[in-house]
């Protein structure tokens, strides 16, 4: 592939990155996008063009790989498809409009909330130099800002929303964005909503531990499992004490499933059995009617029986009658 200067040689040329992708753009692209999003701006200053394949041998990536990876920083923003190619997105510009906004309304509601503003100002300072180094993209200050009204989070909940993701090291917009509605969802606006759903959690995380060791599963149990286990915590509001209760029904069965002892305890959660007390009353009442039932109809099969014999002994005096008198 050859490529044409104008001014300077390839040696003293030099591609400009504007800073704005380092703050926005680069903690969300995987490497090998990030390798073609570089050489698609090196190679769009000079106009050329290149088949896919080439680009693929060119970066030494699978060619789906660099399909899939197009077609990532089309959605992201950072190029745009047209019928002959693409056209690099100017990221610059791009940023200033999205937070651009014309204010056309009267500033009353602004006024009157003076106070909590500076409060969320203060957060979002704080937010900027503990997790970004002072540098935070301009774009994350307008995401926060509408995080604040639609969750209704106080500001120790979104300074600790961006704590939990750092630790994690999955600063991502994406991945803040899937928190804060795992947060909000559990209706958690205050720092003390919280700190309680962390212990809710806490205990989940517990309980899950426990039913994976009792039944023997040292791997771990799967996506689908661990939604039995929080439906019943979370919903049912039933804690280890009961489902221990349901996990020893289990030895009574051959190939015990996970689904069986969903139905146990969703069955005395239907009948809105509450605790331990409960359930094993019902159980001994199930087990007494069971045995009521096996017994009558033993009684039953018996009475059969002797009904048969007696009939059979009947045909047979019947017989020696006709011989008799025969």
């Amino acid at each position: 592939m050859k490529l044409e200067q104008n001014e300077k040689s390839l040696l003293f040329s030099e591609t400009m990155i504007p800073d704005i992708f380092f703050s926005e753009y680069l903690s969300e692209l995987p490497g090998d996008y990030l390798k073609i999003y570089m050489y698609v701006i090196f190679l769009s200053k000079y106009n050329k063009d290149i088949k896919l394949t080439d680009l693929s041998k060119k970066l030494n990536i699978p060619l789906k790989s660099i399909n899939d990876g197009l077609k990532f920083l089309e959605d992201h923003n950072l190029i745009m498809k047209k019928t002959t190619g693409y056209v690099m997105v100017d990221i610059q510009e791009a940023t200033l409009h999205n937070l651009y906004t014309p204010n056309l309304t009267m500033s009353k509601e602004k006024v009157e909330q003076t106070a909590k503003n500076k409060s969320r100002a203060n957060a979002i300072e704080h937010i900027n130099n503990m997790y970004f180094q002072g540098i935070m993209g301009p774009s994350w200050y307008n995401d926060i800002d509408i995080w604040f009204n639609k969750y209704c989070f106080d500001e120790q909940v979104m300074i600790a929303l961006f704590d939990y993701c750092y630790k994690r090291s999955a600063l991502h917009r994406n991945y803040v964005q899937a928190v804060a509605e795992a947060w909000s969802s559990n209706k958690v606006k205050s720092y003390n909503d919280l700190d309680n759903y962390y212990q809710q959690q806490e205990n989940l995380n517990k309980i899950k531990k426990s039913i994976a060791k009792k039944l023997g599963k040292y791997n771990g149990l799967t996506q689908y499992e661990e939604a039995y286990i929080e439906n019943w915590v979370s919903n049912f509001g039933y804690d280890m004490s009961i489902i221990e209760i349901a996990l020893k029904r289990t030895t009574f069965k051959q190939n015990p499933t996970f689904e069986y002892i969903n139905n146990l305890i969703t069955d005395w959660h239907d009948r809105n059995l509450k605790n331990p007390s409960e359930i094993n009353a019902f159980i001994e009442q199930r087990k007494k009617q069971e045995q009521n039932t096996k017994e009558l109809k033993s009684k039953v099969n018996k009475a059969n029986y002797e009904q048969r014999n007696y009939a059979n002994l009947d045909f047979l005096y019947a017989n020696n009658l006709d011989k008799k008198e025969a």
